[in-house]
């Protein structure tokens, strides 16, 4: 049986699991620095740290799970890396270099079964979970290599919206931000992480109770149920009458601004009359409420959609701006190596069939 990642463990997990074991509270407190301040790539090179700690440590845990498959790097900086799991499957993980600072977008899931007809995630069906420790993991492999090219680089923002449905794999991902908030570990700040969820009502009100002060973007893409169930199956199951129920429950129990993503289809969602439509849903919400519109990756396998023509963006920007809604229009990273999520993972699992 394969030994699980360190990375799984909160500090209190790792604290627990040590002084179960018969060691001080403060050998957890020595690991952890090992581990995210000075990311050590070996149990042996925690130097301070007992022979009798090293030898429990590699007896029960590894370091690394995840392995480098490929690394691709666009003209603008984005770099899309594909992680090989130790039982073979394949993930996304994605740095974008932003004005405010570096950001990582993690992947938490082996495919998505939300089967989003516009994504390429969802071309997969989900085999499993990740780990909340392959989910650090990722964060952890792109630090490692930035700390190769000796910048002084830091992760300094981190987005949950790689392959996957985040929400699907709850307890995993809370563990996740629990670990890579703490301020003596990774210390990215709350505000500077943003999960992203198709919309599980009910774990939009779970994660409002947790008060975790971090960011939430919501999957909407349309304005009504007719045309949102015909692009996003979760529809048929949760329409937007729940979903925008949860939503209210979540700015009145946080009082924080969400965001709304709206990927823009040709001729699908991007008419004058969606986004008029779209103001209205928001007309209650538009002190917390912001629209980030998206430009369409294109999906070999999804000839069915296009992206809309810039024009058609900024009408459909220009309409929300004169009904008072906050909006954006998302800057684009990486369109030269397959940025949309899953386009690389899908592209190389092809590849691999003819081999």
């Amino acid at each position: 049986m394969n030994k699980p990642s360190i990375y799984g463990l909160t500090i209190n997990q790792l604290t627990a699991w040590l002084l179960d074991r018969g060691h001080k509270k403060f050998r957890a407190t020595q690991v952890w620095d090992w581990l995210y301040r000075k990311r050590v790539t070996s149990f042996a090179g925690m130097t301070d740290v007992n022979k009798e700690c090293i030898e429990l440590l590699e007896e029960h845990y590894v370091l690394q799970t995840l392995n480098e498959h490929i690394l691709q790097e666009s003209s603008d900086g984005t770099i899309k890396f594909l992680f090989r799991l130790i039982d073979g499957n394949l993930i996304e993980t994605v740095l974008m270099k932003q004005k405010y600072g570096l950001s990582v977008c993690v992947t938490t899931q082996v495919g998505c079964n939300l089967g989003c007809s516009f994504c390429a995630s969802g071309l997969l069906t989900k085999s499993r979970d990740l780990s909340c420790g392959e989910i650090v993991e990722q964060i952890m492999n792109v630090q490692h290599y930035l700390d190769r090219a000796r910048n002084n680089d830091l992760v300094s923002h981190v987005v949950v919206m790689g392959i996957g449905e985040p929400f699907d794999n709850f307890n995993n991902l809370v563990n996740f931000l629990q670990v890579i908030k703490d301020q003596k570990g990774l210390a990215i700040g709350a505000r500077h992480i943003t999960v992203s969820t198709s919309g599980l009502d009910d774990k939009i009100i779970e994660f409002a109770d947790l008060n975790l002060q971090v960011n939430l973007a919501v999957s909407l893409h349309a304005p009504n149920n007719e045309l949102r169930s015909r692009i996003m199956k979760i529809n048929r199951a949760i329409p937007i009458e729940r979903l925008m129920k949860a939503i209210d429950y979540y700015l009145v129990k946080t009082n924080r601004r969400i965001t709304l993503a709206y990927i823009l289809l040709k001729g699908v969602n991007d008419r004058k009359e969606h986004a008029l439509e779209l103001a209205e849903l928001l007309a209650d919400k538009l002190h917390l409420a912001k629209v980030n519109l998206i430009p369409y990756n294109s999906v070999d396998e999804l000839s069915q959609y296009q992206r809309s023509e810039h024009e058609s963006v900024m009408a459909f920007y220009d309409t929300l701006k004169k009904q008072n809604v906050n909006c954006t229009v998302r800057l684009e990273h990486g369109t030269d190596i397959d940025a949309a999520c899953g386009q690389l993972r899908s592209k190389q699992m092809k590849e691999d069939q003819f081999v």
